[in-house]
């Protein structure tokens, strides 16, 4: 989490492109949008259906198919082969007009948050219900954007990231599939703490403080809760932020101890953790705790990286946000400090992911949305690009690499056999100009047409 305070009223109105529809058969027709694939199991699958595909982008095998008949069934891919002619025992989507390719997956997200404000005290101006109907509507713009599967890395009112996710899966509203951390596992006046920035006498929501932890058996007996509760996965404040008044992105928030307690419990439930980490030293003693990746990683030095690439932790690094911090942060009236630290983290970080990619680190796509409007996450992929990714390594951070973090490699991430039907069109051709990914021209999850 590059800002802990990512609190404003305003929802922004998407820039993303906005073609003219695909022209469809009636695809899938009479199935409910569901949410991730566990409740998809449970549900009423549709028949068979069809997507012609002008040019197919496999970043499972790195590999372009051309004029590909894929078949689904049960809302998952049953089989891929060349097209000959129109199938006649289900509809048909024809995007023989278009480039396809998996749907696309961001690894940092915040969608029930409210975004971005310099305000300190913006959390406690949003009841839970202000939340939960900007979470759907978040959700709705990131599906929208070809994001057909996000990791939630993290809200303040504890366990509404849950409710956002159960509601997707029951239907209730179109959204992606949500892995969820439930809250920040955060020390005492730590980054994921609202009132660390308030006056003392103040006093917050008990939810807002359901990750504050104390000491290492605190740390264990918040994750056991968080999971207990239906979070998927754990989120560590291990480091100071760039977007809070005050502090410092160099220090270390959360001791050793706690962050390995914090880890060992989450795998002894099965389950795994991420942690925020700005500070070079931060993110090698999380990483020797054990998290299965770092978010950020903004002040990551060549020992890190080299730790990174040995314990086969993925980096997550949000290289875009730097540029609509400045720009953005400075025309809103954003606070000196945030500033401050962006223009001093902003190419040190860019500098870091170059590194990392060239060292051959598993680096995953996450844009830390909520900073910026939500629906506009591929923005990114040209930053990953510029700063040494070829457009196949960057489609692979945002599909394959990306469902193996997650540990969900055999359902998302990929168009082969087996895995669920999820994919986006687009009219150019991302491996040649990688900035296609903006303007999305359909999306398909589960089977489903939901654009």
């Amino acid at each position: 989490m590059k800002t802990v305070l990512r609190f404003s009223l305003l929802i922004f109105a998407s820039t993303a492109c906005s073609p003219a529809p695909l022209q469809a058969s009636e695809a899938c027709a009479g199935a409910e949008l569901r949410g991730n694939f566990r409740s998809e199991e449970q549900s009423e699958a549709p028949g068979v259906s069809y997507v012609r595909a002008g040019r197919l982008i496999e970043p499972e095998k790195g590999a372009v198919l051309e004029d590909q008949l894929i078949t689904i069934k049960n809302r998952r891919v049953s089989a891929i082969g060349p097209w000959a002619q129109a199938p006649s025992d289900g509809p048909l989507t024809d995007w023989s007009a278009y480039t396809v390719l998996p749907g696309l997956i961001d690894m940092h997200v915040h969608l029930a948050d409210a975004e971005q404000s310099s305000n300190v005290a913006e959390p406690l101006l949003h009841s839970v219900a202000d939340i939960a109907y900007l979470g759907a509507a978040n959700a709705r713009k990131t599906l929208e954007a070809g994001f057909t599967t996000v990791h939630d890395v993290g809200t303040f009112r504890a366990l509404s990231d849950v409710s956002l996710r159960n509601a997707i899966n029951k239907g209730l509203i179109p959204g992606p599939r949500l892995n969820v951390v439930g809250a920040y596992i955060t020390g005492a006046g730590g980054g994921g703490e609202v009132n660390s920035a308030l006056a003392p006498d103040v006093e917050v929501p008990a939810d807002m403080r359901a990750g504050v932890v104390k000491d290492a058996n605190d740390a264990r007996l918040k994750v056991i809760w968080l999971l207990s509760r239906g979070a998927d996965s754990i989120k560590l404040i291990a480091t100071g932020a760039v977007l809070v008044a005050g502090g410092g992105v160099g220090i270390q928030e959360l001791t050793d101890e706690e962050m390995k307690a914090a880890v060992d419990a989450a795998k002894s439930r099965g389950s795994w953790v991420t942690a925020h980490a700005n500070s070079a030293e931060g993110i090698k003693a999380a990483i020797r705790a054990g998290v299965k990746s770092i978010e950020h990683a903004s002040l990551i030095d060549d020992e890190g990286i080299a730790l990174a690439k040995k314990n086969g932790v993925y980096l997550d690094m949000d290289i875009y946000c730097g540029d609509y911090i400045d720009k953005e942060g400075t025309a809103q009236g954003w606070h000196p400090d945030m500033l401050r630290k962006n223009r001093e983290t902003t190419e040190v970080q860019r500098e870091g992911f170059r590194k990392a990619v060239k060292a051959g680190v598993k680096m995953t796509f996450g844009t830390d949305a909520g900073v910026f409007p939500h629906g506009l996450n591929a923005r990114q992929f040209k930053y990953m690009v510029r700063y040494g990714m070829t457009p196949m390594q960057a489609i692979q951070s945002a599909t394959t690499t990306a469902a193996e973090l997650l540990g969900w490699e055999k359902d998302v991430g990929s168009l082969t056999p087996g895995h669920y039907a999820d994919m986006v069109a687009v009219s150019g051709d991302p491996l040649k100009d990688i900035s296609e990914l903006e303007h999305i021209d359909g999306v398909i999850k589960g089977g489903e047409l939901v654009r």
